[in-house]
């Protein structure tokens, strides 16, 4: 299952941010989550309604924003 079936956005819920279809946790939280060490079990663990599909839904969104990004290098 892709991302766009998992990751959803709704105005009327945190404002707006891309949130795991369900739930109130958005992508950016697990994405902390992960940064910060936790392991994808200990995620589950602590956050019942998510899937394993969902934390993995959650990195391919975030990997599909950065490949949209443009960087346009500053002159010194």
């Amino acid at each position: 299952m892709a991302w766009p079936d998992r990751i959803v956005l709704d105005s009327e819920i945190l404002a707006g941010k891309p949130i795991v279809k369900g739930t109130r946790l958005s992508v950016e939280f697990i994405i902390d989550l992960l940064a910060q060490g936790w392991s994808v079990e200990a995620v589950l663990r602590n956050y019942a309604p998510l899937s394993r599909e969902d934390v993995h839904a959650c990195l391919e969104y975030a990997g599909e924003l950065l490949r949209g990004e443009r960087v346009y290098p500053l002159s010194a």
